[in-house]
């Protein structure tokens, strides 16, 4: 059972991650013509597509592309809702609330985790890369991806001696964020 929830978990962790990614960088007016745009839409054009269709028009005018954010929802729930069959709804606190509370709150303890996750991934891959590669194209749209997260903590967390420790610092808050997940 184990085995099987792990394999769940990392799929529905790339296929929530790979539409929240999307979104991210569709608000973030990144092309998706370059990787990692054209692996996301690869994997998330299936649900994307559809439910871009179906959304109101003044939803597609505005800078966030809410399609993606709306696929990444309810594919989290979807992971929930089988995780929830799979494990009776044990999740830890709240095993007498229900099918109708534990699966939204699933839903949302998974979205969260996936965006810390991922952003720690992000984050991680652009430090690299700016050290051993540091010309790299990728780097570039790593950095438009990071650069907001980073520049609050660059304002309080001065450079020392020429390195910069913000990425170091987001990357101990977003343990310290899936920590108080639990």
């Amino acid at each position: 059972m184990r085995i099987l929830l792990f394999l769940l978990d990392t799929l529905f962790f790339f296929l929530v991650g790979a539409a929240l990614l999307r979104g991210w960088m569709n608000s973030r007016r990144l092309r998706m013509t370059q990787q990692p745009g054209v692996f996301v839409v690869a994997i998330t054009d299936w649900i994307v597509g559809p439910i871009r269709r179906t959304l109101p028009r003044g939803w597609m005018q505005a800078t966030t592309d809410w399609a993606s954010f709306v696929a990444a929802g309810i594919l989290a729930l979807l992971y929930a809702a089988i995780a929830h069959a799979m494990v009776g709804g044990m999740l830890p606190g709240v095993q007498n609330l229900g099918y109708t509370v534990t699966v939204p709150l699933m839903a949302l303890i998974f979205l969260v985790r996936t965006v810390l996750q991922g952003l720690m991934v992000l984050a991680l891959v652009y430090a690299l890369l700016s050290w051993v590669q540091p010309h790299s194209p990728l780097l570039d749209t790593l950095g438009r991806l990071v650069e907001p997260v980073l520049a609050p903590i660059r304002r309080i967390v001065p450079s020392i001696g020429g390195v910069d420790l913000s990425v170091l610092v987001l990357i101990i808050l977003l343990q310290v964020g899936l920590m108080l997940l639990g």
